[in-house]
């Protein structure tokens, strides 16, 4: 399946009572405070409301670049918001673009936004100085440029900017990752703000343009069940000439998942062979030369969904005329070559205005191994609730086990590692109602197929604030009921985003809990004290975003998704406002009733609409019509649009009632009564 981080560029504080504003101005972010509830009435760091935005589009710039304004955006925008940039011109949406008009605040745009460097200047002490040698270091730079008041620079940018160097890092670290946070756990701890921790990749993956590739394989077919798992012989002799060959896999049908994967590979030139490997093994390492955008599975293959891809580079013996690259290989793979190296590796810019501006620390450990352990040791010194703000690398040990050990560890994850502009997004109030939608009730059960269908992500607030944005102003939206989940913390990282969702939203549209709560996190992880605060804060951002739908993850044993347990589900009832529960599930179908309330298993279908409704008609194949039968529907955010779901709901009719979450659970929960 596709990866549930997918980010996809360009695509894509609120009061209770009713619609209105926060009054008063803070001075800067700061702590939580407690309330008599048990849950922190503020969770995350409070920013000033912007009142004048200095802007610019740093879509063309290097990521050094980047990386050096959004540490200066983080210093400056703590004290109140006045730096702001657009990352995605030239696509389809310009999600920031967009957020910026919306605000409606009066502007003024740099042609050259690196101009703000000097005009800012007397705001900063100087640079922090990241080694380019240590990828890791720059996470280091970052943790500091928020405690010394300082930007992120390499050499030549704080000498081009004129820029003292506060703390020259190069030379300090190897390029030992565990050391490098090792230190920055042991000496900068106790300076860091306790609100919250961040995880952000030092490095990103930027491609190259006007690279030429050719075709080499492809399959055809909409293969989801390995049956044309071989062994396939891709000569990529074509690509011959330059210095190395460089073989990209990818997805061949990128809107369904199911896409390249491969398990062994043998590569010969002039008929001996030079490379043996196997993926996520010390062999493949020197082959690999971009796997940030694939996973690994459960038989340690590589593979990539949608429109990611990995590439290997491999550099023949000189003089060799033809290179075979035989790889054990199924699903719905496309493989393509180039003589030209096709990407470059830059400093990841983005998020850091927000962790520099609340002084947090920021590593990068995935969460496997050494890493693991010491990202174990970061969440026990870290106070119950802190949020993980981020995400987590995107390999064997990535999402599961990451978000795994945040939850054992007490930390709800949001994943903002592409959330741009954060602080500006967090300080812009905008009327947020705490009213539930009203429920267009079903007044008595029919023997149909009561069907809804939600959209997933909304956990993420890269999401919302991106790829929701995009597909919500698609102008088929609102033609039928659709669910979309969206994260109730978006009420202090982003109320002007919560906002225009909710205040735009059709009758058709209903906002609903992003997984699990406030924050994406798996309950059944959790020590059991520390649950309840978990379910009081969640209960409480609810009731503050008007939410009465949740949509939770529970836990997993041998490789399934199980029931959320009794336990669980009475401490949904209990501090939640949840009408009812949509979980993630495998196997056969799901609806009951748990601790009160009505469950029922997300079931999803690959392709669009006609692929999508011909797979509900064989889930209800069985159904003998005689009493209702309920399902709640999982749609691929990543890959659908509201035209979808309208082409998908032409095609509802005899026995299927498509319907909104509340009303389903409303008639579920008496029918199970």
């Amino acid at each position: 399946m596709v990866s549930r981080r997918t980010f996809l560029a360009g695509s894509g504080a609120a009061t209770v009572g009713g619609f209105g504003l926060v009054p008063g101005r803070a001075t800067e972010a700061q702590a939580a405070v407690s309330s008599t509830s048990g849950s922190p009435a503020r969770l995350l760091p409070v920013f000033n409301r912007p009142r004048h935005l200095d802007y610019g589009d740093v879509s063309k710039l290097s990521g050094g670049d980047q990386t050096l304004l959004t540490t200066l955006q983080g210093v400056v925008n703590r004290t109140e918001p006045e730096l702001y940039f657009i990352y995605d011109t030239g696509t389809t949406s310009v999600p920031d673009a967009k957020w910026l008009a919306d605000m409606r605040l009066p502007t003024k745009l740099y042609k050259n936004p690196l101009d703000l460097v000097a005009k800012y200047r007397n705001r900063i002490r100087g640079a922090i100085v990241h080694d380019p040698a240590v990828p890791d270091s720059l996470n280091v730079a970052t943790t500091l440029a928020g405690l010394e008041n300082a930007v992120v620079a390499d050499a030549d940018q704080a000498k081009a900017h004129g820029l003292r160097i506060v703390k020259d890092l190069r030379g300090m670290f190897d390029d030992d990752r565990v050391k490098t946070y090792r230190w920055q756990l042991d000496n900068l701890f106790p300076r860091v703000t306790k609100q919250l921790l961040a995880g952000l990749p030092p490095t990103r993956v930027v491609d190259v343009e006007n690279v030429q590739w050719l075709e080499i394989a492809r399959e055809t077919k909409q293969i989801r069940d390995s049956s044309n798992r071989g062994t396939y012989n891709l000569d990529v002799s074509a690509k011959l000439g330059k210095e190395a060959v460089y073989v990209r896999f990818a997805d061949s049908f990128a809107d369904d998942g199911w896409g390249a994967s491969v398990r062994h590979v043998v590569v010969t030139a002039n008929g001996t062979e030079f490379a043996r490997f196997e993926p996520n093994s010390p062999e493949e390492e020197p082959y690999l030369f971009d796997g940030s955008h694939s996973s690994i599975g459960g038989e340690a293959n590589r593979f990539a969904d949608g429109g990611n891809y990995w590439i290997y580079r491999f550099q023949p013996p000189a003089g060799t005329t033809s290179l075979v690259v035989t790889v054990e290989m199924w699903n719905q793979y496309l493989v393509s070559a180039t003589d030209t190296a096709p990407t470059r590796i830059e400093p990841f810019a983005y998020f850091r205005d927000y962790v520099v501006a609340t002084k947090a620390m920021v590593s990068w450990l995935p969460p496997g191994g050494a890493t693991g352990d010491l990202l174990i040791e970061h969440f026990t010194k870290y106070p119950t609730l802190a949020p993980y703000m981020g995400w987590f690398a995107n390999d064997v040990s990535g999402e599961w086990d990451g978000v795994d050990l945040a939850s054992k560890g007490g930390s709800p994850v949001v994943a903002a590692d592409f959330y741009m502009n954060g602080t500006v997004h967090a300080g812009f109030t905008a009327p947020i109602s705490d009213k539930p939608r009203p429920i267009k009730r079903i007044s008595k059960p029919q023997n149909k197929v009561y069907l809804t269908l939600t959209f997933g992500e909304g956990d993420n607030i890269q999401y919302c604030q991106r790829r929701l944005r995009d597909i919500w102003d698609d102008p088929k939206r609102g033609l039928v009921p659709t669910n979309w989940t969206i994260s109730p913390l978006l009420a202090e990282t982003g109320p002007g985003l919560y906002s225009h969702f909710q205040r735009t939203a059709t009758a058709n549209d209903l906002l609903v809990c992003g997984p699990s709560g406030g924050g994406y996190t798996y309950p059944a992880s959790w020590k059991a004290s520390e649950l309840t605060q978990y379910l009081k804060m969640t209960g409480g951002f609810m009731q503050r975003t008007g939410l009465d739908v949740v949509y939770a993850y529970s836990g997993r044993q041998n490789d399934q998704w199980v029931l959320l347990s009794t336990e669980i589900a009475e401490g949904y009832a209990k501090y939640t406002p949840t009408k009812g529960i949509m979980q993630t599930w495998d196997g056969d179908p799901l609806t009951t009733r748990q601790g009160g309330i009505p469950v029922t298993g997300g079931w999803g279908a690959p392709g669009k609409a006609a692929e999508f409704k011909a797979a509900l008609d064989q889930r209800i194949a069985g159904w003998d019509g005689a009493s209702p039968l309920f399902i709640s529907g999982l749609i691929g955010a990543w890959s659908w649009t509201p035209s979808d779901m309208a082409e998908l709901g032409a095609l509802l009719s005899g026995p299927y009632e498509l319907v909104l979450a509340n009303a389903f659970y409303d008639l579920l929960n008496r029918v199970l009564a």
